[in-house]
């Protein structure tokens, strides 16, 4: 895919770490329930312990590389587990953070909290209609489809190449952003971004990471360097976790 006018040097993309709603409903799936037990709005589910030290080992790995392989500005989801995890990369190498609110996660509505078996057996034509329309184009009562999340980010395009040109971008955010980031630079179809969907589990605080290859200043073309990077959590002896958002 091409793009014109300016862009970032690098763009890279941070998955959060573990989240408590990610431990919440990792027990709810284990006990068959139908649904997920946690405290907080979606919004305010903060990093589980194992999540703040994941955060901590990428912060320390970019503290290590040298000064023109880190990022120059810090994008993240105003999620708490997001923002926790662009916190801790901001202090371990003095950058700054900007919430963008369009980086968040997908909204579930009227499936909050629930589980594959919740949904089926609380809204039963929802889930038949999600299985009618695939995960791509359904969206739930009060929620949004992946093209929902697709045309917000969008707008994020428009946003690197006017604010954050030539600059090393870190955005922090979720696991379905991160897949469809991929499917507009890659150009990809609906049957391409949900095999990889299917194919492989974003981890926590895993990286993802473009070059924009072209002549400074003009049309550049992305270049995927890594996806689903965990080294640093692995030379850190961190725990590698890949427990999937509610997509």
């Amino acid at each position: 895919m091409k793009f014109n006018g300016t862009w970032p040097e690098t763009l890279s993309i941070l998955r959060h770490g573990q989240s408590a709603g990610n431990v919440a409903r990792d027990l709810a799936e284990s006990k068959s329930s139908d649904v997920i037990e946690i405290e907080f709005r979606d919004v305010d589910v903060p990093l589980s312990e194992l999540g703040h030290h994941q955060a901590q080992a990428i912060g320390q790995w970019y503290a290590e590389q040298p000064a023109h392989k880190r990022p120059t500005i810090i994008l993240s989801s105003p999620y708490k587990r997001a923002l926790q995890t662009a916190e801790e990369v901001s202090k371990a190498i003095n950058v700054e953070v900007v919430f963008d609110e369009r980086l968040r996660e997908r909204e579930f509505g009227v499936l909050d909290r629930l589980t594959s078996r919740g949904i089926r057996a609380k809204f039963p034509m929802e889930a038949e209609l999600r299985a009618r329309l695939g995960k791509f184009y359904y969206r739930p009562p009060g929620g949004e489809s992946w093209t929902d999340v697709l045309l917000r980010l969008r707008s994020v395009l428009d946003s690197l190449a006017r604010d954050y040109a030539d600059q090393r971008v870190l955005l922090v955010c979720h696991s379905v952003v991160i897949l469809c980031l991929r499917y507009l630079f890659e150009t990809m179809t609906e049957e391409q971004v949900l095999r990889l969907e299917r194919e492989v589990d974003v981890a926590n605080c895993s990286l993802t990471t473009y070059r924009f290859e072209g002549k400074k200043g003009t049309a550049g073309q992305p270049i995927l360097e890594t996806f689903n990077f965990v080294a640093p959590l692995k030379d850190s002896h961190e725990r590698v976790t890949s427990e999937p958002d509610r997509q």
